[in-house]
């Protein structure tokens, strides 16, 4: 039975990791900023051990470490400027580094160790680097496009008027991941830390134009929706780093070896973007207040 220290545990990527390794029999120590929030008291009720901590507060992150076995580590949200995400990122790995722990499972994201020129990757890859060079036993683990993100912002509010606004053009494949298949990956690596030490693995879960989204989002929310285009100069209004990223996607693109992480590790139970779709209650995301932003 392992130990495992969760930062951003009542995150959509922490949540999810932490509530997989409790599936699974390990213990769970959640970390958070705010332990009286209701997605900490969730963890509570799920059997995690919550601790309170910062990650621009040492003496809390070297207390809440202490005696455990591994950590997932997740940098700040998109939100927080760059500098931040790296000055925190670092102090994690330090902290981790201090603790001498036997495992820490970054996750990133999918390409953030290439040229990408988005920022927010670009923040990503320094604090792998910086995991590297830490003489840490390590993983990182590089999500692709989420899923999640179809359910809340800008998306959602596109949703309300039948139309699956998104920044790219509707022929071009995009890889994608559900929160709960980073968890349940994420927990996998930490289980078989022997088979996972030293290796950075691109993750998504399925591929799908835009286009293809929109007609399964039809048949999710049982209304039309057409997918439409947003101009980049658009996001470039609200974000250079947004803009940025969906270039790269248009240009690039983010190629991610979907079939092959289906075959090597089916017990992940790996969610296609219809059984994502056809999980969420549509009916009651679509009634709320607009513009609603969280993570």
């Amino acid at each position: 039975m392992l130990t495992v220290a969760v930062t951003g545990a009542t995150g959509a990527q922490g949540g999810a990791t932490a509530r997989a390794l409790l599936d699974s029999g390990h213990r769970v120590r959640a970390l958070t900023r705010d332990p009286g929030s209701p997605a900490a008291e969730a963890l509570k009720a799920l059997g995690a051990d919550v601790r309170r901590a910062g990650f621009d507060d040492r003496a809390s992150l070297d207390a809440a470490l202490a005696g455990a076995d591994a950590l997932f580590a997740v940098t700040t949200p998109f939100g927080t400027d760059i500098a931040t995400e790296v000055r925190q990122g670092k102090a994690l790995v330090d902290a981790a580094a201090a603790a001498r722990l036997g495992h820490v499972v970054l996750t990133s994201a999918a390409h953030a160790d290439r040229d990408t020129g988005v920022p927010h990757y670009e923040s990503k890859r320094l604090v792998e680097q910086h995991l590297r060079a830490s003489g840490v036993p390590w993983t990182v683990i590089a999500p692709a496009a989420f899923m999640d993100n179809y359910a809340s912002g800008w998306t959602l509010d596109g949703l309300r008027e039948g139309t699956f606004a998104w920044p790219m053009p509707a022929d071009r494949p995009l890889t994608l991941i559900s929160a709960a298949d980073i968890g349940a990956f994420a927990a996998l690596v930490l289980r078989r830390r022997e088979e996972f030490t030293g290796r950075r693995v691109d993750i998504a879960s399925d591929e799908r134009t835009p286009a293809q989204m929109a007609e399964i989002l039809t048949a999710a929310v049982g209304a039309p929706i057409a997918h439409r285009e947003v101009p980049l100069a658009y996001v470039r209004q609200r974000s250079d780093d947004l803009a940025a990223m969906f270039a790269y996607f248009t240009e690039v693109g983010l190629d991610v070896d979907v079939a092959g992480l289906r075959r090597d590790h089916p017990e992940v139970g790996w969610h296609g973007f219809a059984d994502w779709a056809a999980a969420q209650d549509w009916p009651a995301l679509l009634s709320s207040a607009p513009a609603a932003s969280h993570h």
